[in-house]
């Protein structure tokens, strides 16, 4: 039997970062995706929201992708909130979404970070803290190569 410990940081937003999450909705919506990753087989270490995007704090396991753990999070999320008829207008996650590896040294850090999101959007917008992520983990320069294949195999 393997053993593993791979902790994932996901972050990602509502559609076009729309704040869509309500103080009504934010404990409905992550007690769902607690009690439907259990069910699914994703451990949730922590998660928390605030109006316009969501952190998680994932343990992978030995079959899972950050890939198929992501969608399955977001995709059933997204359709439970739908159908519970929450909100007036259409609840969407954006396409993207962050996935960071976090060293088991630092997971309390990580583990206070996700959990102080309401104090740390006080001093921060969802927008510079994104950019941040990308910046400090050199994600820009992925994000760029990328582009630049994908232009390039256009052209060809």
């Amino acid at each position: 039997m393997p053993y593993t410990k791979v902790l994932i940081h996901f972050i990602w937003s509502t559609k076009n970062r729309e704040h869509l999450i309500s103080n009504e909705l934010k404990p409905l919506l992550l007690q769902h995706i607690k009690e439907n990753s259990i069910k699914k087989g994703i451990f949730i270490d922590t998660l928390n929201c605030v109006s316009d995007h969501i952190h998680l704090l994932v343990s992978l396991g030995t079959e899972q992708t950050i890939a198929k753990t992501a969608m399955l999070i977001k995709g059933e999320s997204s359709f439970w909130v739908n159908k519970q008829q929450i909100l007036k207008h259409k609840f969407e996650w954006q396409d993207e979404y962050i996935a960071l590896s976090v060293n088991y040294s630092a997971i309390d850090i990580v583990r206070a970070y996700i959990s102080n999101q309401k104090e740390h959007h006080k001093k921060t917008t969802f927008s510079m803290e994104y950019e941040e992520f990308l910046k400090e983990n050199d994600l820009h320069t992925i994000l760029a190569k990328a582009n630049s294949e994908s232009v390039n195999r256009s052209t060809t």
